[in-house]
């Protein structure tokens, strides 16, 4: 018995020696890790999880050497008659945290691989198995140690400032470990703020805008007068970013269109302008917008939407397909380019660039359509997605100037800090939760997880219509740095139909989860996550229904936008 105790000690010591474990922070690390792979919003593969695990374990072992640091200064001290245990027992009972922790993340990650499998199920998708989800395991722990090791790395940076401060400038020693972090954290900040950030935008910004600069093989010039890039175009076809590019180059043609309805259709029209179409002008790219707009007669049509697009200025080929088969092409669409970026760096880094240009659009059109009688104005319509519905709110103050000016507005998969959204869904009616609420009873503003919401909760809903589509378990929704230490109504209320009953909020974890449920909003089927597929164009007919609108018509339309998105992306 006593040879089993010393080899244990032994090895317990070699390992303290190889790893200079703390033994609190690593029974905090197991409790974080065992939280993250809980339930989160959409299913994950066993590398997304183990990204995300090893960055809470991370944390988890950072609050853990907190609190015993806490515990050795201030309570340690007044436990003098305590006796310490024999130091065969101090080692087994480290023994038993390390075996304890080992076991506790294998039966999680046993576990967690039965609850991907749940959400797969609830969204129609294929979950993971039990083997390939266990390689969670091995992943969290090369990040924790990373990240781990990256701390350590700042604390002897800290204490090495430390000491120089003592050394030359006569900090007090008791002061110097505080005053080097002080200045560690200036240099950082001054850094960030300011070269550092400039530098490393500059260098997205170039590195995205050479992707800009290439024009799909599937995108080809057109040559109708009704498109920017065209030959008449104010906006040469160069110019427009490989979005815009797209967007110009695709859409129902008339002939397309009356096939598919099976009656007469006008040629669409689809104005745009990219970043370059204004770089050797002295307009603005919402006054080039506008010239775009007379020259191909836009606001003659019977419908004219103005889109704030996403980041890179990409517009969601839905929306607009929709809107034009719905009308049967009389409609104009018009859209800028604000950024080269990914809407995740533009969220960070062009937010009020994201906002000017979505204002700087709308109050140029607006104002254009307000010089031509009522009855010769088209219906003015809205639209944005994600980042792109950040930037079409902020040409409101309020509710009462959105429907002063407006005719409808189609806000798809808002972001949590979208400022209209969030006064709108704060003052909910009682009793509606923040998934699904309701406000003022639905006679203006209409939230959908799917086609029937749109009808809910009443027959009555005024015009001008507001609708916002959100679903449940789309984290672009719920994501928010609030999230790290505060319970969000959604999680505290009903789960949406989407979203597994057995996600909980945890401090730290859940930002976690969902911050890295963002990455893959996308990889879900429709009717899920981020994609809203054809619920688009079931809440444009809500928002702004064409006399003629019946089911056979709605199911013609929903089958060739649906076929045509399939068909993007596979070759986009």
């Amino acid at each position: 018995m006593t040879r089993l105790r010393s080899r244990c000690v032994a090895v317990v010591k070699r390992t303290e020696r190889i790893i200079d474990l703390n033994y609190v922070g690593l029974v905090v690390a197991t409790v974080f890790f065992a939280l993250s792979v809980t339930p989160s919003l959409l299913p994950r593969d066993w590398m997304f999880q183990g990204l995300i695990s090893g960055i809470n374990a991370a944390i988890g072992y950072g609050v853990g050497c907190l609190l015993e640091w806490l515990f050795r200064l201030w309570i340690r001290p007044r436990l003098t008659r305590i006796p310490a245990p024999p130091t065969w027992t101090r080692y087994a009972l480290k023994s038993a945290v390390l075996i304890s922790a080992v076991l506790s993340a294998g039966y999680m990650l046993v576990q967690s691989a039965h609850w991907q499998r749940e959400i797969a199920a609830l969204m129609g998708m294929e979950g993971t198995t039990t083997p390939a989800y266990l390689r969670t395991g091995g992943l969290s722990l090369t990040i924790g140690i990373i990240v781990v090791a990256a701390y350590r790395t700042v604390r002897e940076i800290i204490l090495f400032l430390a000491r120089e401060l003592n050394r030359w400038v006569r900090v007090p020693r008791e002061l110097a470990p505080a005053a080097g972090a002080l200045v560690l954290v200036l240099l950082v900040v001054t850094l960030f703020n300011g070269v550092a950030t400039r530098a490393f935008f500059a260098a997205a910004n170039s590195a995205f805008s050479v992707r800009n600069d290439h024009t799909s093989e599937y995108a080809v010039q057109p040559q109708l007068p009704e498109r920017s890039g065209s030959p008449d175009s104010l906006a040469p076809w160069n110019t427009l970013g490989f979005e815009g590019r797209w967007f110009v180059s695709h859409g129902p043609s008339a002939e397309r269109i009356s096939w598919v309805t099976g009656r007469p259709a006008r040629e669409p029209i689809r104005a745009y302008i990219g970043l370059e179409s204004v770089a050797h002008t002295e307009q603005s790219q919402a006054e080039l917008a506008v010239e775009e707009l007379e020259r191909t007669g836009a606001f003659d049509r019977k419908v004219l939407v103005v889109v704030t697009t996403t980041g890179t200025g990409w517009v969601n080929s839905m929306a607009a397909n929709s809107i034009e088969y719905m009308y049967g092409g009389d409609t104009a669409i018009v859209a800028t380019q604000y950024s080269y970026l990914p809407s995740a760096l533009s969220f960070l880094a062009d937010r009020d660039k994201t906002a000017g240009a979505g204002r700087e659009l709308f109050d140029a059109v607006y104002d254009r359509t307000r010089t031509r009688a009522p009855d010769d104005r088209p219906k003015l319509l809205v639209y944005g997605e994600s980042l792109g519905s950040q930037g079409s709110e902020a040409a409101f103050d309020g509710l009462a100037d959105l429907r002063t000016k407006v005719d409808g507005a189609l806000w798809v998969g808002p972001p949590n800090s979208n400022r209209l959204w969030q006064q709108f869904v704060s003052r909910r009616d009682p009793g509606t939760s923040e998934t699904q609420p309701v406000y003022a009873d639905g006679l203006v503003i209409r939230f959908a997880d799917d086609a029937a919401d749109l009808a809910a909760p009443g027959p009555e809903w005024r015009e001008p219509r507001i609708a916002y589509l959100q679903h449940a378990s789309d984290p672009i929704v719920w994501w928010s740095p609030d999230l790290a230490l505060t319970q969000p109504d959604w999680l505290s209320e009903p789960r949406g139909a989407d979203v597994s009953p057995r996600m909980r909020w945890a401090p730290l974890v859940t930002f976690w989860q969902v911050t890295a449920d963002l990455t893959n909003a996308q990889g879900v089927r429709d009717g899920h996550g981020h994609r809203y597929g054809s619920l688009v164009m079931d809440a444009w007919a809500a928002v702004t229904r064409p006399p003629d609108w019946n089911p056979e018509l709605a199911e013609r339309i929903r089958l060739e936008i649906e076929a045509y998105e399939a068909y993007e992306r596979e070759v986009k």
